[in-house]
């Protein structure tokens, strides 16, 4: 894979060899095990925290290393070389729970919350997704009453990354009447009485992800854990999306170049009809094709991402990357498993688990039909 130095400088590529080795010595010799198990041991985010891969693009003044858009994917990237999707999603839970609180929690708030988060003796979540509907966030049920001092919170949330084991919860509800004018966000800290985590849910794929179901039954809220203003939740769960969707492209990218590289790795040592598969024309020019949409929607996800980090509205442009990105990583999982054969169908292959944890990617963050909608949308349709 190529490194363009036009989007990645030399402290970056530092940073990529620092989460290279935090894979292979933290996590590779592992990986099977706590798929198996369906989870992985909670000193890890402490471990990922000390080698200060949880504070990338998050404030200094918390611990963490600043706004840094491609230091973050090139750690992402090399993460995901964990052949994890689903343990580099709840490790990264922080990325889409804490922002919110960064930059509209209170000065209270961040200086409490935000540092034991980013060194890893903290985990926090993003709860949004209900069982009534996840990408219709303007329309969520879960209800938070004005009682005064305090919000009394009642309803519940499904398919929440680091469900089960968070300390801290950003978590939308409805102050207000119907539509996005009525969403606000709220911190919920475990242990509030009330509030319950059900068991963690099994999933076709993301094995090691901890994802669970939250129950609110007359949750107490204090006033002074509203995050932002009251009503104004939906802009900020808004804001909070694009770097969401720019970080599933990249992981559905390096899903899709995993794929790749142990295809282009099979093809060299299986012989059929007495030959190499990558003797046989079909099988060559499969992987071409494979490798060139691969570089196409790198590409166009890293030229997203330098527009983002450069300050430029990117609704449009990080959907079309996002849908993009999944779309060619369907291909090439689904390819990767085919040329594999019978032994793609393993579990023992790397190839059978990216196809399993793939799927979710143009489903989490918004759906691929949500995504088309706003880029139809921008396009003034």
């Amino acid at each position: 894979m190529a490194l363009y130095t036009t989007y990645f400088n030399e402290t970056h590529n530092q940073v990529r060899l620092t989460a290279r080795k935090f894979v292979d010595q933290h996590i590779k010799p592992f990986i099977n095990d706590w798929e198996e198990a369906g989870t992985f041991p909670r000193e890890l985010y402490l471990k990922a925290g000390e080698a200060g891969l949880l504070g990338i693009d998050h404030p200094e003044e918390f611990g963490g290393s600043g706004p840094d858009i491609f230091m973050k994917i090139a750690a992402s990237e090399e993460l995901m070389r964990a052949g994890s999707g689903g343990l580099v999603a709840s490790l990264g839970s922080l990325d889409i729970g804490l922002p919110p609180v960064e930059n509209w929690g209170s000065d209270e708030m961040k200086s409490r919350i935000a540092p034991a988060v980013i060194s890893g003796e903290k985990i926090m979540a993003l709860a949004i997704t209900e069982p009534s509907g996840g990408s219709d966030v303007a329309n969520l049920k879960t209800r938070a009453v004005d009682m005064g001092d305090h919000y009394l919170v009642n309803g519940s949330k499904t398919f929440i990354t680091s469900g089960v084991r968070a300390d801290y919860y950003t978590v939308a509800v409805r102050t207000g009447g119907e539509g996005f004018g009525g969403v606000s966000l709220l911190l919920v800290e475990k242990g509030m009485p009330g509030f319950t985590v059900g068991q963690p849910l099994k999933k076709m794929g993301w094995w090691a992800s901890d994802t669970a179901e939250l129950f609110f039954q007359d949750v107490k809220v204090p006033k002074s854990n509203l995050i932002g203003m009251e009503n104004g939740g939906f802009f900020v769960i808004m804001s909070n999306f694009q770097k969401e969707r720019l970080n599933l492209a990249v992981m559905a990218n390096m899903t899709a170049q995993l794929a790749l590289e142990e295809s282009l790795k099979y093809v060299q040592q299986r012989t059929a009809f007495g030959k190499p598969l990558a003797k046989m024309q079909v099988i060559r020019h499969k992987l071409a094709d494979m490798a060139t949409e691969l570089e196409a929607s790198r590409e166009f996800t890293y030229r997203v991402a330098a527009q983002i980090s450069d300050g430029i509205p990117a609704i449009r442009e990080v959907s079309m990357a996002k849908n993009f990105a999944t779309q060619v990583s369907d291909k090439l999982t689904y390819e990767a498993v085919q040329i594999f054969g019978g032994m793609g169908f393993m579990r023992e292959s790397l190839v059978e688990r990216l196809y399993r944890d793939n799927r979710i990617l143009s489903i989490g963050g918004g759906t691929h039909e949500i995504m088309n909608e706003i880029i139809a949308k921008q396009l003034g349709l």
